[in-house]
């Protein structure tokens, strides 16, 4: 059943938070745990359903999971360790969950069948289907492309693989297949996308190489297990950092965040449209960039976010394009069809809830012009059952001109499940 939140207008976003795992690392904690040989902990495990499917089909293929809440052990059997499930793997609304672990179920000596729910069997598959069915696994997928994936593992060939549309989730797909191919698998990308893959494989012992937008893995490594911390999700403190560029009079602190150069893109953007954000110290911890961040109401140009910075912004582009409407020059998006292929048509459902606020906005094939300067009013507003969405509009309703009302608010749980709580929290 959807749930409903009501969102008042905020005075100021202000406070000190600590923001739950960064999802992707999550996922690839998890993945790579279960693949290593002994124990690996792994403290600020995402609290997401996302990343919770992950764990379900990792105990569905036989491996031990201790622990609750935030905190886990995973009882790693090594390459070889994994067991042919008793049913199907339930991915949830996972896409990181299906398409990463593909890339593992190809390597085994058994068939695996791997499922979502009703979003993400309409998501296309082929971008992992192809580079999979080079190395030698058969795959069958509804009508040729959607969830359920039927997966016949077994002997895989190294490859060299050339990415036809930046992905993070496609790249990780290919390297860990490559953990199980003969001789050295190597992806090359046409922008660079996230590297958390990388640098978790690194940690736990894999032989990898990384040369500009190439990436080449050595086949069957010894992966063992490590004590590992997650770093506070960027993509979360980026609702909280919207809010509070949004609201006059706002003063927010966030702990702990993952700053990979890769990700911390969105700061850069920020900070480029005239935003007040301050990383008052850094580390390194698990071969990841943590710091703080400081941020206050800010009065911002405005901006365009194509290409490369395109791929590096994808998950921030809803609530970005809310922060556009009250910029100065407003925001323009392109290269970012990928919109439309998430939970949602992220493109069409964005413009369509600006417009319910009352805010100018065009749809283009592969984005979102926003003129700046614009009011936002209240209004019932629908998350489309898409967690960024039901997030975006949340922070939207915090500058509108009366009380809003989100419909379907229960989707944040798959990346969020503490996101009213905390809004709340920092809205006083």
């Amino acid at each position: 059943m959807q749930t409903t939140q009501r969102i008042s207008p905020a005075k100021a976003i202000s406070g000190s938070l600590s923001l739950p795992g960064d999802k992707s690392i999550s996922h690839r904690y998890a993945l790579i745990g279960a693949i290593a040989e002994g124990d690996t902990s792994i403290a600020n495990y995402s609290t997401g359903a996302d990343c919770h499917s992950t764990l379900g089909c990792v105990r569905a293929l036989g491996i031990e999971v201790e622990g609750a809440g935030t905190e886990f052990v995973i009882r790693g059997k090594g390459l070889d360790g994994l067991r042919a499930p008793a049913g199907d793997l339930d991915a949830g609304n996972s896409g990181s969950t299906i398409r990463m672990l593909s890339g593992i179920l190809a390597g085994q000596p058994f068939a695996s069948r791997i499922f979502g729910d009703e979003s993400l069997s309409r998501r296309p598959m082929q971008r992992v289907m192809k580079p999979l069915a080079q190395m030698g696994a058969r795959i069958d997928a509804r009508d040729g492309q959607f969830p359920p994936l039927r997966i016949e593992g077994g002997s895989l060939r190294a490859i060299d693989y050339t990415l036809p549309v930046p992905s993070a989730q496609v790249k990780t797909c290919v390297l860990f297949a490559g953990l199980y191919a003969d001789g050295s698998t190597t992806v090359t990308e046409p922008i660079r996308s996230r590297d958390h893959t990388e640098i978790a494989l690194r940690e736990f012992g894999a032989d990898i190489a990384v040369e500009r937008r190439k990436i080449t893995i050595a086949g069957r490594p010894r992966l063992e297990g490590r004590e590992l911390v997650v770093p506070s999700d960027l993509s979360s403190a980026a609702f909280f950092l919207v809010a509070a560029l949004l609201v006059p009079g706002s003063h927010l602190s966030i702990h702990g965040v993952g700053l990979n150069p890769t990700r911390s893109a969105l700061l850069d953007f920020l900070v480029g449209m005239g935003a007040r954000i301050r990383v008052p110290n850094l580390e390194s911890q698990n071969g990841e960039l943590i710091g703080d961040l400081e941020v206050e109401y800010s009065e911002l140009q405005g901006g365009t976010i194509d290409g490369g910075l395109t791929a590096a912004l994808i998950d921030e582009i809803p609530v970005l394009a809310v922060l556009g409407a009250a910029t100065e020059e407003g925001l323009t998006v392109r290269d970012a069809g990928e919109l439309r292929i998430k939970e949602t048509d992220r493109i069409h459902t964005v413009v369509e809830n600006l417009r319910l606020m009352g805010v100018e906005a065009e749809e283009l094939p592969d984005g979102m012009m926003i003129p700046g300067r614009q009011k936002l009013h209240a209004a019932k507003l629908d998350s489309s059952g898409d967690h960024r969405i039901a997030m975006a509009f949340a922070v939207a309703a915090l500058r509108a001109d009366g009380e809003s009302v989100i419909e379907g608010a229960d989707a944040a749980s798959v990346s969020f499940p503490e996101f009213w709580d905390t809004l709340e929290r920092c809205t006083g």
